[in-house]
């Protein structure tokens, strides 16, 4: 899978698993665009990545930051080939606790946010006839779970998103799919407790915690040529904890 020439935009890839992303992007090959929220955490990543990479600074909520990120990228670079949408966030507490805020910040970073990434590089991935959109679900987004209310919705929106898409874009070369990590080992997850933990690796089929790697793998397979006549697929990276 070679990405010499192309261009890559990752959101939320200043850390974690987009970071993991960016790199492997980098690493063969392609120009990728470092997005997060501050302008020091993604120049500070895209400077340790080994590969030609710049940072940009963007907030997924704001219209005019997206805009701007793809007007930097265009200038910069010429085209925009590959966006993967990962930021996200969670805010986990059960449904009948939950502050009206903690729900309206995980949909709007996590669903909104993809959806105004989406628009943007729509437009300049039409005119080119060509693209890749690859954004990251969770098997929450499939199966649902207790005390995640908000991130399942909006993981699961984020699936109907991408099978929306994937229908419009099709006809000008541009497929639309999705990754659903499973339990993946992040600075989010860190702060799960180990019971927490625990039950996860008993669901799992595959008895243990998956890395950023795991995710990055099977991103860059579906922004790769090799995964051209797929489109409005899920791709569940869980080790089997779906199917338990």
């Amino acid at each position: 899978m070679d990405f010499t020439g192309k261009t890559v935009v990752v959101t939320g890839s200043a850390r974690g698993i987009g970071q993991a992303i960016a790199e492997r992007f980098a690493t063969r090959g392609a120009n990728v665009v470092i997005s997060d929220l501050t302008e020091e955490d993604v120049n500070k990543t895209a400077s340790e990545i080994s590969g030609n990479a710049v940072g940009i600074k963007a907030n997924v909520t704001s219209a005019s930051d997206i805009e701007q990120l793809f007007e930097k990228t265009t200038e910069k670079f010429g085209r925009v080939d590959v966006v993967v949408n990962n930021a996200g966030i969670t805010r986990d507490t059960l449904t009948i606790r939950m502050d009206e805020k903690d729900w309206d910040m995980v949909l709007d970073i996590n669903l909104k946010g993809a959806f105004l990434v989406t628009k943007s590089a729509a437009r300049i991935m039409m005119k080119q006839r060509y693209g890749r959109i690859v954004n990251i679900s969770s098997v929450v987004g499939l199966t649902g779970n207790a005390g995640q209310s908000n991130y399942a919705a909006s993981k699961a929106g984020l699936i109907g998103l991408t099978r929306s898409v994937a229908k419009e874009l099709a006809s000008r070369g541009v497929t639309v799919n999705a990754v659903a990590p499973g339990f993946i080992e992040t600075e989010m997850t860190k702060t799960l407790p180990e019971a927490a933990r625990q039950h996860f690796l008993e669901r799992a089929v595959i008895k243990r915690v998956g890395n950023p790697d795991d995710i990055a793998s099977a991103v860059l397979f579906l922004a790769s040529d090799e995964a051209s006549y797929i489109t409005g697929q899920v791709l569940s990276v869980d080790g089997g904890l779906s199917i338990a």
